[in-house]
């Protein structure tokens, strides 16, 4: 099924407040679900997969216990929305040639946007690999080195970002994409929790006939 980039955006952002992250990280997993589908990848059902996956668990344990060394996580997990803003936020540290290392990245193709995010702010084009994958990014365009089964790893055992680099082969975002019937209701399901649940009192102040239905 075909949505806009908005439609998309709209829907993750909901999906990932009914998932329990703030509001921040809901506009920044929102965008960059977006981003990714842009790039002809399955965002939307990455981040449902993720979802899914940290639902009713503790933030806590999913979130970098360290932005020192490697980065980890208590739980043996790294959330890729709650680890790729902390990446984006501490961009500086690649301007001075170090590398950050994640260790146990879950859904890591959610890191890379983050990623685009850091090269803007750096002007210059970060990498970011686990594997035998290599995405390149410049804040406006993608290269991708890799499989794309690799790329689409529900897993990543070590994920490194670092800067400068160089763009090969860079492709350019569309504004539609594809997602699937089944990846939007499984979305929808979060977006879901989002809604307050109808009363009497909001029946009747609501649009349409409501209560009273003069017709």
């Amino acid at each position: 099924m075909s949505h806009s980039l908005n439609e998309i955006e709209a829907m993750c952002k909901r999906a990932a407040r009914g998932g329990g992250l703030s509001w921040g990280l809901c506009e920044e997993a929102a965008k960059g679900t977006r981003w990714l589908a842009a790039y002809g990848y399955p965002g939307p059902e990455l981040l449902a997969d993720l979802l899914e996956l940290n639902d009713q668990k503790p933030r806590a344990g999913v979130t970098p216990a360290t932005l020192e060394n490697t980065w980890y996580a208590p739980a043996g997990r790294l959330c890729p929305i709650t680890a790729g803003a902390a990446m984006s936020d501490s961009a500086v540290k690649m301007e001075n040639d170090e590398t950050i290392v994640m260790r146990g990245v879950s859904q890591p193709l959610l890191v890379v946007p983050f990623a685009a995010g850091a090269a803007l702010r750096l002007g210059a084009a970060v990498s970011v690999t686990w594997g035998d994958v290599r995405l390149t990014t410049d804040g406006h365009r993608l290269c991708a080195r890799g499989r794309r089964d690799d790329i689409l790893a529900a897993h990543a055992v070590e994920l490194r970002c670092f800067a400068p680099t160089e763009m090969t082969t860079p492709a350019a975002p569309v504004m539609r994409a594809s997602v699937a019937e089944a990846c939007w209701r499984r979305l929808g399901v979060f977006a879901q929790r989002t809604y307050a649940p109808a009363t009497d009192a909001s029946r009747r102040l609501g649009a349409g006939a409501g209560l009273n239905d003069n017709d």
